[in-house]
């Protein structure tokens, strides 16, 4: 069987699909990746097959972070839409009709961000399945804001249009196809504990739990600092949102100051933005993550799907300070589950933080509904789950 995945180039949408890949590679199958390929080098093992599509963006994608970084709510959400998605959809078309014309997959796993994936593969008559790397699109994130809901669907209607793939297109497309969900399998990377127990989901939605793969190594990190006589806390926004947190590092800092006695700090953040810090807080540009959560009491993160996910496999509880896109409702999940706390990331005060690590370090609640996910994580199968259910569409 040979396998395409196609993907944005963000760490977090690539992460699973990397151990998705290594699990479906060991089976014998041929796996390859399509996307940019400058960025998805970085982000992918150094054996791993790509398949450029998209690089007529060119360098974009600095200034479009530049652009984004600062932007919240309904605006976040249009720039992600008309400035990224899009635009991503149109520049990747060329390349991925290449690289499946190419590499000649059995199965294309599209990323529900790579909206590409599944426009060629329909227009090319490739199976496809959808990669759900978060499951903020499953939750029906619009139902409060009918408006909003109504502005994103226009915005896939008129992509589809544009490449024939809607309404009386040719392409057999029907008028009610999404490009964010196959008909034929959605791989969930997380469990009904987590997304919400209560939900109704169609039977080809498989949820799998998180899918964990090899990561790039991040070298000199000072293991020997880490205390063992006081509990441990990574503090990290993610590689996209570090340049927004300079407000919410402060109170980091200063919650940090307030539990020394007790609790250890290890900020994963830019030091140019932090400055000094005392001996007791343990800062560092970048961490291994994976390798670092088993020695942790908690977590402070900005709600990103795959650090939640990380964190809860690991059975920690979290304290979670959402900024954009699927964060807010990733957030209310945690919540939700009872595995976490929510604070405010803009307006929130070391005293405000303070309070939260307290709540869920003392509290046996949090830990325990953590813990409750994370068997549920584990029963689920990752990345060995989600091999089985391609292996089954042939």
């Amino acid at each position: 069987m040979k396998v395409l995945f196609t993907v944005p180039p963000l760490a977090g949408h690539v992460n699973p699909t990397v151990a998705v890949g290594a699990e479906l590679a060991a089976r014998g199958h041929e796996v390859a990746w399509t996307g940019p390929a400058a960025a998805l080098g970085r982000l992918l093992p150094p054996q791993a097959r790509i398949l450029p599509a998209g690089e007529e963006l060119g360098g974009g994608y600095a200034e479009l972070h530049d652009r984004w970084r600062d932007l919240r709510g309904v605006g976040a959400l249009r720039f992600l839409w008309e400035e990224a998605l899009v635009p991503l959809a149109r520049a990747m078309v060329p390349g991925v009709t290449r690289a499946v014309r190419a590499f000649g997959p059995d199965i294309l796993v599209a990323d529900q961000q790579a909206l590409a994936g599944p426009l060629v593969a329909r227009r090319l008559g490739v199976p496809w399945v959808t990669s759900a790397s978060t499951s903020a699109e499953l939750t029906r994130p619009f139902a409060d804001f009918p408006k909003v809901g109504e502005w994103v669907a226009g915005q896939i209607s008129g992509l589809l249009a544009e490449f024939g793939a809607g309404p009386g297109g040719g392409s057999g497309a029907g008028a009610d196809w999404d490009p964010r969900f196959s008909e034929r399998l959605v791989l969930v990377f997380s469990t009904p504990e987590l997304v919400g127990a209560g939900a109704d989901f169609p039977p080809h939605h498989a949820f799998v739990g998180p899918a964990f793969g090899a990561r790039p190594a991040t070298p000199g990190f000072p293991w020997q600092r880490l205390d063992p006589a006081r509990r441990r806390v990574l503090v990290s926004l993610g590689t996209l949102n570090q340049a927004a947190g300079a407000r919410f590092y402060g109170a980091v800092l200063g919650a940090a100051e307030r539990l020394a006695a007790e609790v250890q700090f290890v900020l994963a953040a830019p030091s140019a933005l932090i400055g000094d810090v005392p001996d007791h807080l343990l800062l560092q540009e970048s961490v291994p993550q994976l390798e670092l959560l088993p020695h942790l009491d908690a977590v402070v993160c900005h709600a990103g799907h795959n650090t939640v996910c990380e964190a809860l496999a690991h059975g920690l509880p979290l304290v979670v300070a959402p900024i954009r896109d699927d964060q807010p409702i990733v957030a209310r999940q945690v919540v939700e589950a009872g595995a976490g706390v929510r604070v405010r990331f803009g307006r929130t005060r070391a005293e405000e933080l303070r309070d939260a690590l307290t709540a869920v370090l003392d509290d046996p609640g949090p830990r325990r509904a953590a813990r409750r996910i994370q068997a549920s994580f584990a029963a689920a199968g990752g990345a060995a789950a989600a091999a089985d259910r391609l292996e089954k569409l042939l």
